[in-house]
């Protein structure tokens, strides 16, 4: 990708003067990090809130008599069940029930759904529904819109502080609390956390008082990305990829029983042929020896020095002070406990396979 095809932030410029270190992330110029540093922005969204530009990500409005029946397809979802404002964490599949993208949908009415796509698969994925759409009695819209998350636990507060009020949105739910705006709460921390999708001059509003308040900072890319990884989130293009099933991925929580029984989307057939023989290789968490983290791609070996597997995120977890990763291993090595060995540059560092979150997920869910 040449400099000239980088997608650039609406609010660039708010990052640029608070000091925000800029890399490349998924065909965007994201910021990576604030003057605070990666440290300080993690421990800071655990302790208070952070706030996240997440304007790399898609927006699409699905609505039309067909759209129920036009995601039932695309995701191994009940779209018909979810009630208004409930939101659900599915995927879209291929057809061998690799994973295309995670996302979430939320039902904002009577056949009007909000699905909040990946950067990095925006545009497959809007060309993904469209193809779909073709036979569906439904409409697919991206919308124009900056996206923030706040994140942690004063970020309710913080919030209700800047004149939005939280109180009735529950965990897991979305609602549209004026003209042209998206607000839900769900986040990518393992904290309580609230994502709004507005308008920019709104947005920049919103910043501005937001920032006012010193439980408030602006958290970078690498911030969000140890922060995810503590709370044993996926990543898509690491953790999940076209290649990974959900059944691998330990994701079988997210489709509902009579969904994998009877349910008529892509993959159906493929995804319960794996969960008859059962999947060959599983998501586990990793706890490496010592301080040296291990990083995606890292190949794993079991005691005997066969292959075992590999690391698919990977780095140092702030809050749970010491290295922490993520990678698949052979079914027969996935339980808790089982050790194995990195392969870091030559050298052979024992981790443990470890159940996940490394950090204890605190969604205000009452």
């Amino acid at each position: 990708m040449t400099g000239d095809d980088t997608r650039h932030l609406p609010l660039e410029d708010l990052h640029q003067a608070a000091g925000a270190r800029f890399g490349a992330f998924a065909g965007w110029s994201m910021p990576l990090t604030y003057p605070p540093g990666v440290m300080k922005e993690h421990l800071h969204t655990r302790e208070h809130a952070g706030l996240f530009d997440i304007s790399h990500m898609k927006l699409f409005e699905v609505a039309g008599p067909g759209a129920i029946a036009l995601l039932n397809r695309a995701c191994p979802l009940d779209a018909g069940a979810l009630d208004i404002s409930q939101s659900k964490y599915t995927f879209f599949l291929n057809e061998a029930a690799g994973i295309i993208d995670d996302l979430i949908v939320t039902c904002l009415g009577d056949d009007r759904f909000m699905v909040v796509a990946n950067a990095g698969n925006a545009v497959e994925d809007e060309k993904h529904l469209r193809d779909l759409c073709a036979d569906f009695d439904a409409r697919v819209d991206p919308l124009d819109r900056v996206f923030l998350a706040i994140q942690g636990p004063d970020a309710w507060a913080a919030l209700a502080r800047a004149g939005i009020e939280t109180g009735s949105l529950l965990f897991m739910h979305g609602v549209e609390p004026r003209q042209n705006w998206f607000m839900s709460r769900s986040g990518y921390t393992g904290e309580d956390g609230f994502e709004i999708g507005l308008p920019e001059k709104d947005a920049r509003d919103l910043v501005a008082r937001l920032l006012e308040d010193e439980r408030v900072q602006w958290i970078g890319l690498a911030a969000r990305d140890s922060l995810r990884l503590e709370a044993g989130l996926c990543l898509h293009g690491q953790d999940l990829t076209p290649e990974i099933d959900p059944a691998s991925a330990g994701l079988m929580w997210a489709i509902p029983k009579e969904v994998r029984i009877s349910g008529h989307f892509i993959g159906a057939d493929a995804l319960r042929s794996i969960l008859e023989r059962g999947p060959s290789q599983k998501r586990v968490g990793l706890k490496p020896d010592g301080r040296q983290p291990v990083r995606a791609g890292a190949a794993l070996i079991d005691a005997d020095g066969n292959p075992a597997g590999h690391v698919t995120s990977g780095g140092f977890g702030p809050s749970a002070g010491h290295p922490v990763a993520v990678g698949y291993v052979n079914t027969s090595l996935s339980k808790p406990g089982t050790k194995l060995f990195a392969d870091v540059r030559g050298t052979k560092i024992p981790v443990d396979v470890t159940s996940l979150p490394f950090t204890p997920h605190r969604y205000r869910k009452g």
